[in-house]
């Protein structure tokens, strides 16, 4: 029994989508896994990209052995329902792993239509046990893991540090890092003024949250390249939250946390730095589970966490996110998702 893939044309790197995909194809070939189409790519050009993506899928189709198991990463944005009939027509078992759920993010299709594609794999990756809890509610009938964290594979490595004591002045400090708009972090507007026991560092285009630059608790920083935030970022915790308000995440982008395994805790871990996420997110129950960051209900609640927090609090934590963090960084969240979905299909 083979484990193959059809690797694609992307977009280059610098969106947590590319990069989780990219990861798992690493992965994928660490496993031995053969890949049924094109090398990997990343052509900025469309009409390129849809040939070499089209190109990619007729190989697949020469290549493709019955017994195979194919993993498809979801959404496939093309030929994801074409692929999954010759697969079925061809002998191959499918395994889809759900990176996104249109229809749950930005409602781009609806529910019906989602489960009906995703019915066609013979088994599904969920992106955490929340989601396919979710899954199951709904009516998927199909053989389901979970994945749980996202890997996050690089060579980068956050600068070493005996030292773990809070600034005299400010207190320990928290960052978040990545697109700043305001529906999504309007939030951080407010925590920049009212914030007093803890710093508050922002990585990120400062423009699109007018204001925040002459906030008193915060100090703005330029995007930094991935690798270079872990090795140098600034920050003790990394900050998840989404939508308007500080007293709990809301909008269509803080309910999807509910749901889905943000990329961006992979990515603070990789930087040393525990997680401070909304206690209902899905991935709420692994942060506490592995003592590797905070969950919180309101970030109100930060000024008196902060507070107590002690040295020794901080350095178990980070002692922690060193272990997860390997495993992070050698992909073997999806690893251990993907043996099992082996075990089940050769059931």
């Amino acid at each position: 029994m083979r484990l193959c893939y059809i690797s694609r044309n992307y977009y280059g790197l610098s969106g947590a989508g590319n990069k989780a995909k990219t990861d798992i194809e690493c992965t994928l070939r660490q496993m031995g896994a053969h890949n049924l189409g094109l090398p990997t790519t990343f052509y900025d050009n469309k009409v390129v990209a849809f040939l070499l993506n089209l190109l990619g899928v007729a190989k697949m189709m020469c290549c493709l052995r019955r017994g195979d198991v194919l993993l498809l990463q979801y959404p496939v944005k093309k030929y994801f329902a074409f692929i999954c009939r010759w697969a079925r027509w061809r002998g191959a078992h499918i395994v889809v792993v759900i990176h996104d759920l249109m229809s749950l993010h930005r409602k781009r299709i609806t529910l019906a239509t989602e489960l009906q594609r995703l019915s066609k794999a013979h088994y599904i990756i969920a992106s955490n046990q929340a989601m396919q809890q979710w899954l199951a509610q709904q009516g998927i009938q199909q053989p389901m893991g979970a994945l749980g964290l996202f890997d996050y594979r690089s060579d980068a490595r956050p600068q070493p540090s005996d030292k773990v004591e809070k600034d005299p002045a400010h207190g320990w400090s928290v960052v978040y890092a990545g697109a700043l708009v305001m529906r999504k972090n309007a939030y951080l507007l407010q925590l920049a003024r009212q914030a007093q026991h803890f710093h508050l560092h922002v990585y990120g285009n400062s423009s699109g949250l007018r204001g925040i630059e002459q906030a008193p608790h915060a100090t703005c920083h330029p995007f930094a390249p991935a690798d270079e935030f872990i090795r140098h970022g600034e920050g003790d915790f990394g900050l998840v939250w989404d939508g308007d308000s500080l007293a709990t995440c809301q909008g269509d982008f803080g309910e999807y946390l509910r749901y889905n395994s943000p990329h961006k805790v992979s990515f603070y871990l990789r930087a040393g730095k525990p997680v401070i996420i909304w206690r209902q997110a899905a991935v709420a129950p692994i942060i506490e589970r592995e003592g590797i960051g905070l969950c919180i209900d309101s970030i109100d609640e930060l000024e008196q966490l902060m507070q107590r927090l002690t040295p020794d609090d901080m350095a178990a934590m980070r002692r922690n996110v060193e272990r997860v963090s390997q495993r992070l960084a050698t992909g073997k969240y999806f690893e251990e998702a993907m043996q099992q979905a082996m075990m089940n299909v050769e059931r």
